[in-house]
């Protein structure tokens, strides 16, 4: 319980304060200058994010030089077509050069070309790479990141480096997958299940 002299103490100690004028309330007004901040969260917010659809390693790869050879298939591939696709004896349907190419720039186009190729029935095709004998490093970078990249690619069933009169260790045969329009019309000519 308040007493009177509680009371007037309190009113004694108040005596010099005065009422505020203005609402005690906080001020909020746009900025007039948006920060780069701002923006940056502006624009992200607005901007959907770009999924990268494309699955092939940007990081680091096992580093090759001009003369190791490209080999690799996957499981199931007859052995006397790994070897046909080895001595260069399937034709060349089509051809990508990466000379030139950053890695980014590479990666890019290799992904585009293998599904370009199952798209439209490719089967047997080649990579010009180059060898990186100029690099002096004596690293071939993009041959580096390719031994890597075509495995990652379900699409690719096979790959060696080609005969020294397709560009040798500077450039890769590469075994692409049947479309499925292509495996159902062997089945309609061959008649297997």
């Amino acid at each position: 319980m308040t007493t009177k002299n509680d009371r007037l103490s309190f009113l004694e100690e108040m005596k010099d304060v005065r009422r505020i004028r203005k609402p005690n309330r906080a001020e909020i007004t746009t900025p007039r200058e948006l920060t780069p901040g701002h923006l940056e969260r502006q624009r992200a917010a607005v901007e959907k994010p770009l999924r990268d659809a494309n699955p092939l390693t940007s990081e680091m790869v096992e580093p090759l030089t001009a003369h190791d050879i490209l080999c690799w298939q996957r499981s199931g591939i007859q052995h006397g077509v790994f070897r046909k696709l080895r001595l260069g004896q399937y034709p060349i349907e089509a051809r990508l050069d990466l000379h030139r190419m950053t890695v980014e720039q590479a990666r890019r186009e290799v992904f585009q070309f293998i599904g370009d190729c199952v798209r439209y029935g490719l089967r047997s095709v080649i990579i010009l790479h180059g060898k990186g004998e100029r690099n002096p490093d004596g690293i071939a970078q993009l041959k580096s990141y390719l031994a890597k990249w075509l495995p990652e690619l379900p699409d690719v069933m096979a790959i060696h480096s080609a005969q020294k009169h397709h560009g040798g260790t500077g450039a890769v045969y590469v075994m692409v997958r049947k479309s499925d329009r292509n495996k159902q019309h062997n089945r309609e000519l061959y008649g297997s299940g």
